[in-house]
């Protein structure tokens, strides 16, 4: 991995960093559901403090990302040359990272989807016995993430470091690339994970939901499983910790700028995070009835 230039003390801080969130990252593949206790998993503050998890994740990712130009040509196709690949740089990264780690087992978890399905491969580990927790669906929507995230959220985000792309001879590609991928994946399991909030709302409240999923009614759905209190007490949250997580705690804060765009985080989890998030739901509820 190629960091900017930096001393020898902050690149081994920054390679710890890496390794730990790395470490972190992976632990999350296993540990999100718990598999001895159904019941626990569809309980709400469980669901809340995995969410409230999430943001951290989530924030930190965003941070490390930001570090780096937007690096616009490793989102388009064909602008850095790839032996037996028409993908686009970041794409085709994403991919094969998701084929090593189906093979750890990731995508083994409940709560993780794919960004690249035909690249999963058979796992060398055992299966783990997760409960049946979710009912069967095919709710996916990590292209509408991927999109939103490398078109709309990253050019608002990333600072302007006084120049153009300069490619792949004098831009840190590798290491942009790779914190979009613990960005995307770290948005995409937060976004799904509303289904488990669905299906709990669902078992809680049965004869309601029924009725509005057999009378179609999304919107009724939509009203159903909306709580603007909640989504409020989200909204301060996040802001505070994109404000506290992204400053030098020693430093005052009129010295140095944030490290991240704090407004722009917000905006995503308002605008995007939260409204997909209840597609998702909305979505899965449709299917709960089916056999």
């Amino acid at each position: 991995m190629s960091w900017p230039h930096c001393s020898p003390t902050t690149a081994m801080f920054r390679h710890i960093l890496t390794a730990v969130l790395l470490a972190l990252s992976a632990v999350a593949m296993d540990s999100l559901i718990d598999r001895s206790n159904t019941s626990s998993a569809l309980d709400l503050n469980q669901i809340r403090f995995q969410l409230i998890r999430l943001e951290d994740t989530i924030t930190f990712h965003l941070i490390e990302r930001v570090q780096f130009p937007l690096n616009r040509n490793i989102y388009v196709a064909g602008a850095v040359q790839i032996p037996n690949s028409t993908l686009s740089f970041m794409d085709w990264v994403l991919r094969e990272q998701e084929a090593l780690q189906s093979r750890i087992r990731r995508y083994e978890s409940p709560d993780e989807y794919p960004f690249f399905p035909d690249a999963l491969q058979k796992p060398i580990l055992p299966p783990l016995d997760y409960p049946k927790i979710l009912h069967p669906n095919n709710v996916t929507v990590n292209q509408k993430i991927k999109e939103f995230y490398t078109e709309k959220f990253l050019p608002a985000v990333c600072s302007d470091f006084g120049h153009d792309d300069r490619g792949p001879e004098q831009e840190n590609y590798g290491s942009t690339a790779t914190e979009d991928i613990s960005c995307l994946q770290a948005l995409s399991r937060r976004i799904h994970y509303g289904k488990f909030v669905a299906e709990s709302k669902f078992v809680t409240e049965k004869d309601r939901f029924t009725a509005l999923i057999k009378a179609s009614d999304r919107d009724g759905i939509g009203r159903a499983i909306t709580n603007e209190a909640v989504e409020k007490q989200v909204l301060e949250r996040l802001r505070l910790k994109a404000e506290t997580y992204g400053r030098d705690p020693s430093t005052p804060k009129s010295d140095v700028p944030n490290k991240i765009n704090v407004d722009a985080v917000v905006a995503m989890y308002k605008d995007f995070v939260i409204p997909l998030t209840k597609e998702v739901e909305v979505e899965y509820l449709m299917q709960r009835l089916l056999e």
